[in-house]
């Protein structure tokens, strides 16, 4: 009954995919907070990176709905949107970590192609079916910086005049929506493919869709394989912090409660068919991110300055390791008026203090197949083995 009256109550209902991740949760939370008359349906296949722990302030609130599903299941996606009477869409769902596409690209290729696929076509299915169509329709799709390829390391020690707190920009090119697609990894190939098939159904149907590129994330409810995590928790147990080659590898840094911020905004006044890039206007080398990590770990556990600095460990590096990203976010500046609110201190000031405060959130993830996962990716440091 409460689905029926949200139905038929309701001023939009959004279907946002991939809802207990990392993104995507915060943009869940964003939108049932702000929008108490939109009925948000969740649509997640709970994976290892899906915790619907990331949502217990909203599980409960009256216009939020969670559907435990797969995107991939054409069918079940299919009754989704008759059941909840979907009229906008906001896709994060995907797999979503480079070492792991190295591993087994075959996954990557399901759900980020043929997954976005599967939801397109049953949008396209349901929307057409109404005599309006397409009107009052959005399908808005997340993806990535990584599609457009990698970018040359010109200025090595970064530009000390440009204001950037990570002492970048580190070269003279920036991605912007208009640079040519060049993946290199079997995860960012898979993006690109979702993205193509997002613009070719606008292209061939009249589907109004948003394409978005982002650069890396940072902030809390994180699953600890990617960088920050694994090294606040690393470092809180005094483990080794792995890092690939050398740590020259320079990308730019978005906190994540700014992306669905971005997200909200340009789902709302977006222009159809366009694509906006999403960046923090903030590279940081790797090497020199982790000593930012360490040194505020550390100084919030009371340790001395740089006590944890031994636990730096070299590993071989990543295959074909891209060596920058830097996006340029000018369209959506000037377009939509929007820029990040936090400069990069206070952002990992605030997420080094979330990990340390939320460490049965952390444990409680960091177990069974993870630490399995863990030791493969870096040859044999096991993340319960070092004290």
């Amino acid at each position: 009954m409460r689905e029926n009256n949200l139905k038929m109550e309701s001023v939009r209902n959004i279907l946002i995919t991939g809802g207990a991740g990392f993104i995507g949760s915060h943009v869940v939370r964003l939108f049932v907070n702000k929008y108490p008359s939109y009925h948000i349906v969740n649509l997640d296949k709970l994976t290892y990176a899906g915790n619907l722990g990331n949502l217990r302030d909203i599980e409960s609130k009256p216009n939020y709905t969670f559907v435990k599903a797969d995107i991939c299941d054409f069918d079940f996606v299919l009754d989704v949107f008759k059941r909840y009477n979907i009229d906008g869409v906001i896709h994060l769902a995907a797999e979503s970590h480079v070492d792991r596409s190295i591993k087994d690209p075959f996954t990557f290729a399901k759900t980020n192609v043929m997954g976005t696929l599967s939801m397109l076509q049953a949008a396209k299915i349901y929307w057409e079916s109404f005599p309006e169509k397409y009107e009052g329709k959005r399908f808005y799709h997340i993806s990535t910086d990584e599609v457009y390829g990698a970018l040359e390391i010109t200025r090595p020690q970064g530009d000390p005049n440009s204001g950037e707190c990570g002492g970048g920009p580190f070269g003279d090119e920036f991605f912007t929506e208009e640079t040519k697609y060049n993946p290199h990894s079997p995860y960012s190939a898979a993006k690109a493919g979702s993205d193509h098939f997002v613009r070719a159904f606008h292209d061939t149907y009249g589907m109004p869709t948003i394409v978005t590129n982002c650069s890396n994330n940072y902030g809390p409810y994180q699953f600890p394989e990617k960088l920050i995590p694994l090294f606040i928790n690393n470092i809180r147990q005094r483990k080794p912090l792995p890092v690939y080659g050398k740590g020259e590898n320079v990308r730019d840094w978005l906190y994540v409660v700014d992306h669905a911020n971005a997200i909200d905004l340009i789902f709302h006044e977006g222009k159809i068919a366009e694509t906006y890039n999403i960046g923090g206007f903030n590279e940081w080398s790797n090497i020199e991110l982790i000593k930012v990590v360490i040194r505020t770990v550390d100084r919030i556990l009371g340790r001395p300055e740089n006590a944890d600095m031994d636990l730096i460990t070299f590993v071989t590096d990543r295959a074909g390791h891209d060596m920058r990203y830097a996006i340029d976010s000018t369209k959506l500046k000037k377009e939509l008026g929007w820029e990040p609110s936090l400069q990069f201190e206070e952002g990992i000031e605030k997420t080094v203090r979330w990990y340390l405060d939320n460490q049965v959130w952390m444990d409680n993830i960091t177990t069974g197949e993870y630490e399995k996962y863990y030791e493969e990716m870096y040859c044999g440091l096991s993340i319960n083995s070092y004290k």
